[in-house]
C-alpha cells in the first residue's frame, strides 16, 4: 500500500496535468508542481483559495478574471464553488493557456481540482464554450447582489435531502433570512438604497458562509441558506454570527446612524421531507421570529417559540 501511494504521488509530481486537493475551509493542502507553477504558488504555501485569487488577481496573473471589482466576482464565483458534487468548467490564463477544470467534491468538504491545458483546441469552439459557461453561471447568480439565486439554492435544498446510504443520516438544516421592516427602509429613502441594503447584507452573510453551505436569495429581501451535516444547535450559532454582524453595519454614508437587522427561521430536515415541506416548516419560524419583536432567530418548534406565543 505505501508503495502504490509513493508511486502515485510521484506520478502527479512529473504529470503535466495540474492537482490540487482544498480542505473543507478551502486551504490548500497539495498542489503538484505543474499547479503550483500555474497559480504562482512556493512549495511551502497553503494559502486559502480566496487569498490566492485575490493576490494573483492584483497581480494580473493566474486566471483571467475580466471583472473590475474583485470582492463582486469573488463572492459569485464562491456561491457556486465546492457546492455540487462534481463540476467541470473552461478557465483562461493570463499567461494564454486555456484550461479543463473539473472539481470533485467529497461530503467532508474536501475538494480535489484537476485541470488539462487545452489551448490547442480551434479557438471558435473554445469561445462557444466559454459564453455557454458565462450563461450557465448567469442563470444560477442573482444579478443585484451576486450570491447564488432561488433556481441554484433550490438545487442545493434537494442535494442536501438525498439519502446517502446510512442508517441515521444527517440531512443538516435550511434557514430563511429577511431583512426586517425592508419595505419601510424603501419608502423612507427609495429603492436605490434599498438596493445598497440588499448588497450589503448579501456581502456580510456570505462573508460567513462555509464553502459546504450554500446562500441565495430567492426574491425581494428573503434570502435562503443550506447547512449540510449541521445540528440545529450548530446552525443557529452559526446564525447568531451572522446577526450580529449585520447589527454592527452602517452601510449608508449620507446617513451614519442608519442600521438595519434581519429575522430567521431554521428547520432541521427530516427523512420524508421535500424541498418544498422544509422550506414551509423554517418559514414559519422566520414568521414568529417576526412575531416576537424582529431582529431574533427561531427554531421551528421549540419551547422559546411556544412561550414568546403564549406571552
Amino acid at each position: 500500500m505505501e508503495k502504490d501511494i509513493s508511486r502515485l504521488y510521484e506520478l502527479f509530481e512529473s504529470s503535466p496535468v495540474l492537482v490540487a486537493a482544498y480542505d473543507e475551509f478551502d486551504r490548500l493542502h497539495y498542489a503538484n508542481p505543474a499547479f503550483r507553477s500555474a497559480y504562482f504558488i512556493e512549495p511551502d504555501e497553503t494559502p486559502l483559495w480566496p487569498d490566492l485569487m485575490r493576490r494573483n488577481f492584483h497581480a494580473r496573473r493566474g486566471t483571467v478574471i475580466s471583472a473590475t471589482d474583485f470582492e463582486e466576482w469573488l463572492r459569485s464565483t464562491q456561491s457556486r464553488r465546492g457546492k455540487i458534487g462534481f463540476r467541470a468548467f473552461e478557465t483562461d490564463l493570463c499567461d494564454g493557456r486555456w484550461l479543463w477544470m473539473t472539481e470533485t467534491m467529497r461530503k467532508d468538504g474536501w475538494m480535489l481540482c484537476v485541470a488539462t491545458d487545452v489551448t490547442g483546441l480551434k479557438a471558435k469552439t473554445r469561445a462557444v464554450r466559454q459564453d455557454r459557461d458565462l450563461a450557465i453561471k448567469a442563470s444560477y447568480t442573482d444579478e443585484l447582489t451576486g450570491v447564488a439565486n432561488r433556481r441554484f439554492v433550490t438545487a442545493r435544498i434537494e442535494d442536501m435531502l438525498q439519502p446517502q446510504g446510512s442508517k441515521e443520516p444527517s440531512f443538516g438544516c435550511l434557514c430563511v433570512l429577511d431583512i426586517d421592516r425592508f419595505k419601510s427602509i424603501n419608502d423612507q429613502f427609495g429603492h436605490q438604497i434599498g438596493d445598497v441594503v440588499l448588497r450589503d447584507f448579501a456581502k456580510r452573510i456570505h462573508s460567513l458562509v462555509r464553502r459546504t453551505d450554500c446562500f441565495g436569495r430567492v426574491g425581494g429581501e428573503e434570502f435562503v441558506l443550506t447547512l449540510p451535516a449541521t445540528s440545529l444547535e450548530q446552525a443557529q450559532l452559526i446564525v447568531e454570527r451572522m446577526l450580529a454582524s449585520v447589527r454592527m453595519s452602517r452601510p449608508l454614508q449620507e446617513h451614519p446612524d442608519f442600521r438595519y437587522t434581519f429575522s430567521a427561521g431554521i428547520a432541521f430536515a427530516k427523512a420524508s421531507d421535500t424541498a418544498i415541506s422544509l422550506y414551509a416548516r423554517a418559514d414559519a419560524a422566520l414568521y414568529r421570529a417576526k412575531l416576537a419583536g424582529r431582529d431574533r432567530i427561531h427554531t421551528e418548534e421549540s419551547p422559546s417559540d411556544r412561550s414568546a406565543l403564549a406571552g
